[in-house]
């Protein structure tokens, strides 16, 4: 700020950067090609506010060189710091009027300058030195003379919020709310050593590792020790032990202190009481130490932020009362729930930014991980949980409440589904939004961003009537493509396609896996039922086998746990709950027959064109040979119809394979051949030689004949003597009767090459079962020519996108996440299974 030759432009080039600065005369200069024409200043300033509010957007440091010494003029560049949350700042240039002159006079573009201008800003900008503060300027430099200018450094402060030398370790700990014992032994357990007073009262704790504690705030009210607490957090902070960030019971307690009318409600009566017993000296302490706490925090050069009630990446760093207000408050949707509470609006749903988030404020049963953030909140002083987040390490470490020291209004876990995570399910989790777009984007870590289209939603519905109970249902086995079309005659699909395309993609080994002749079943088994309740919140059952469409398998729940019953006790034989660290498991597998499954298919479409075949064809045949008798030339025909009745008797022998009596569980067939994933542990970064491994473990401990083997051959698809015997096997398989095989990288997802978009997985099916999906004639060769045009694109892109939705599902359930996160991709699996591909694929 300073008059017309004040030198602001060269005191600008001189200690900030080209790119910092936007200098109001190159703006008039950039829109009429003359930096003087002051008839383009209207759109010279529109401009270089533009380019100002994209650079505070991306929170670069932003440089205003121009005279700025009218009000009006300063005040845009104010309100664009607000909008932008940032701090202004004012550097005056006072320099004498005669000397400004002189300077504009060996100016040729200035020299004619009238001397009135120049003495009109100046009075302008004297008459606002003593009103820049209250215009918003939250500094104000004044240089006095060109010496001091001169001799002026420029030094950037660290904002009070920026932390980002402290790089840890941290341990976060959550809402306090006057529990000052759990605090202690908290702390306790996360290693620290408690430091105590003449009178025993905790005044510092100390990490012998030299860890910081981080206070998310909301340490008052409510509780029995308010003042407790305050006294061993505030020798933290001032021992240098720990850092605290306010929460908003913090901000009404110091509004309390200071004699501010407040509502005296939500536990500060209690606080307001505790206090009154204590000193005026350590009331004193407490106004100070409320006072200068920083709405939020940076810390671990940025990686980390930390505020009481959240805060989204466009506010992290940024200061000003908005910001500090969402650090406080968080932001509400301006609605009141059942009990009379704000709802508030769910800015970690949509949060992507790479720095984690750690808050507090709202009580949920259950420290849980949404997007890179966490709340840990878990209502010690309502009966729950007081929580502290090891950071880096990203480990949750709680201890119970002794006793609920405050009703809550809103309990903390509710009785529907997903209540005991402190978000009940609702339809809205899993439907398309209603936005221009009409479509759900579900971020995935394996696959990016998968898109669900709004048309693909009404699956849904059918969800909603017929699945299991939500709690159990945390997977969806993906699709899977067939390999590429093969040119052999009469074949549809071979190997060499599956074992070429895998070469391609620089697989080099894979793993053939027999298929078996069912249907895709997951099976859910818990060690008993006091796991099942613990994990899944469920007290009855203790597991559950589903569908591809989320289904029970079984038409009862008493046979649904006999099933559950005979496959737990291969568990508990192989020895895997010890072995694996868990009292669940998930496990992907295919149930035998398909009959099982498909046994209403089969009659009304396979049996069907089975005896309308017999029936007709043979009747056919006979007519066609009382003409030929009569000596009529039919015996193109005659032969036409002796191949079709060949074919669908094949046929039907092809589908009667698939088919085999079933009495509760006699018969019954269970293969398993993935387990997917356990308490805490998501296992698809094993390769498919464990997860067989543990599959044949699990068959070999069976007694009861439930469990049947998957036969498997590996191959290194580099070694042309591998690839005929996996060719072989195809071949023994499938003239056996066999459904084909599934070929598959034997690495793990993270063990592949980077970048790459393999596919998990590629089925190669026999001859005699493709004739059970194409019909009966297919192998003729006018239409295998017919179908080896079908177009796989679509089918293969659907099973890269369920396949990740699939991995994301695991991940967010072995992270304990909350069953709403979870369904999510789960949901999109299905819906993604009604876009419109052909079904025989």
């Amino acid at each position: 700020m300073g008059t017309t030759g004040a030198g602001k432009s060269t005191f600008a080039r001189t200690h900030f950067r080209g790119t910092q600065v936007l200098s109001s005369d190159f703006f008039r200069g950039m829109v009429s090609d003359d930096e003087n024409d002051q008839a383009a200043s209207k759109d010279a300033f529109a401009l270089l506010h533009h380019v100002a509010g994209v650079r505070l957007a991306a929170g670069r440091l932003t440089v205003v060189d121009a005279t700025n010494v009218q009000q009006g003029a300063r005040a845009q560049l104010v309100q664009l710091a607000r909008e932008h949350d940032v701090l202004p700042v004012a550097i005056v240039l006072d320099v004498p009027e005669d000397e400004c002159f002189a300077r504009n006079a060996q100016r040729e573009d200035r020299k004619h300058l009238p001397r009135s201008v120049i003495t009109r800003q100046r009075r302008d900008m004297t008459r606002s030195l003593r009103h820049l503060e209250r215009e918003g300027f939250r500094k104000v430099h004044h240089l006095r003379g060109v010496e001091e200018i001169a001799a002026a450094r420029i030094v950037l402060e660290k904002r009070y919020n920026d932390l980002r030398h402290l790089t840890g370790p941290f341990d976060i700990v959550g809402d306090i709310h006057g529990c000052r014992a759990e605090l202690e032994t908290l702390l306790a357990r996360l290693g620290y050593a408690l430091v105590r007073d003449d009178t025993g009262r905790a005044v510092d704790a100390v990490h012998p590792d030299g860890r910081t504690a981080v206070f998310v705030g909301d340490l008052v009210d409510r509780g029995p020790d308010t003042p407790g607490v305050l006294r061993l957090v505030m020798g933290m902070v001032a021992a240098g032990h720990a850092v605290c960030v306010p929460g908003n019971h913090e901000n009404k307690l110091l509004r309390a202190l200071r004699g501010r009318k407040v509502s005296v409600t939500h536990g500060l009566a209690e606080s307001l009481a505790q206090l009154e017993a204590e000193s005026d000296e350590f009331r004193a302490e407490v106004v100070a130490f409320c006072d200068r706490l920083v709405s939020h925090y940076l810390l671990d050069g940025g990686s980390l932020v930390v505020a009481h009630a959240g805060l989204p990446e466009k506010y992290h760093g940024r200061t000003s009362g908005r910001v500090r207000s969402f650090a406080l408050y968080g932001d509400t949707t301006g609605e009141t729930d059942e009990y009379g509470l704000p709802v508030r609006y769910p800015w970690a749903e949509e949060y992507r930014g790479r720095a984690t988030v750690v808050y507090g404020h709202t009580p949920m049963p259950r420290a849980e991980w949404v997007n890179n953030t966490i709340c840990l909140d878990t209502g010690c002083v309502f009966g729950g949980e007081l929580t502290a987040l090891r950071y880096p390490e990203r480990e949750l470490v709680a201890v119970p409440a002794e006793q609920v020291w405050y009703e809550p209004v809103r309990p903390l876990r509710a009785a529907a589904p997903g209540g005991r995570d402190g978000r009940p399910l609702a339809l809205s989790d899993v439907l398309v939004p209603d936005d221009p777009m009409g479509r759900r984007v579900v971020e995935t870590r394996t696959g990016g961003r998968v898109m669900v289209r709004g048309e693909n939603a009404a699956a849904l519905e059918v969800m909603s009537r017929f699945a299991i109970d939500p709690r159990w249902l945390v997977y969806l086995p993906p699709t899977m493509a067939p390999c590429a079309t093969s040119d052999r005659p009469g074949l549809l699909e071979h190997p060499e396609q599956a074992f070429a395309q895998f070469r391609e993609d620089g697989i080099g080994l894979v793993v053939c896996e027999e298929k078996h002749m069912g249907s895709r079943a997951v099976a859910l088994v818990c060690r008993d039922q006091e796991a099942a309740l613990d994990a899944f919140g469920i007290a009855e059952g203790t597991g559950a086998l589903w569908t591809r469409t989320g289904r029970s398998f079984l038409p009862s729940p008493e046979l649904t746990e006999e099933f559950l019953g005979r496959l737990r006790a291969a568990v508990d034989a192989a020895g895997l709950w010890d072995e694996l660290g868990t009292d669940w498991l998930l496990l992907d597998a295919e149930l035998m027959p398909w009959s099982a499954k498909a046994v209403e298919l089969l009659r009304r479409q396979y049996a069907a064109v089975g005896a309308a075949a017999g029936s007709a064809l043979p009747a056919a045949a006979a007519a066609l040979a009382r003409a030929a008798a009569r000596g009529v030339d039919v015996a193109d025909l005659s032969a036409r119809i002796g191949t079709r009745e060949a074919n669908a008797r094949a046929f039907t022998e092809a589908y009667r394979q698939y088919c085999w009596p079933v009495e509760g569980l006699d018969g019954l067939r269970f293969a398993p051949f993935q387990v997917l994933a356990g308490r805490g542990a998501s296992y698809t970064g094993n390769g498919h030689d464990w997860h067989l491994a543990l599959a044949d473990r699990l068959v070999a401990a069976d007694p009861s004949g439930l469990l049947a083997p998957t036969g498997r051959l590996v191959v290194d698809v580099r070694d042309p003597g591998q690839v005929a015997a996996g060719i072989a096997w195809w071949e023994e398989l499938t003239g056996a009767g066999g459904e084909g095989m599934v070929v598959k990288p034997l690495a793990a997802e993270g063990d592949r090459p980077a970048g790459t978009r393999v596919q998990p997985g590629v089925k190669v099916r026999g001859p005699e079962y493709l004739r059970i999906i194409y019909g009966p004639d297919y192998a003729e060769p006018e239409h295998v020519e017919r179908l080896r045009h079908r177009h796989l694109g679509h089918k293969r892109s659907l099973a890269l996108r369920e396949h990740a939705l699939g991995l994301e599902s695991l991940d967010r359930l072995s992270a304990g996440e909350g069953l709403w996160r979870v369904h999510e991709p789960v949901f999109a699996v299905l819906a993604l299974e009604s876009e419109p591909v052909d079904p025989r694929l």
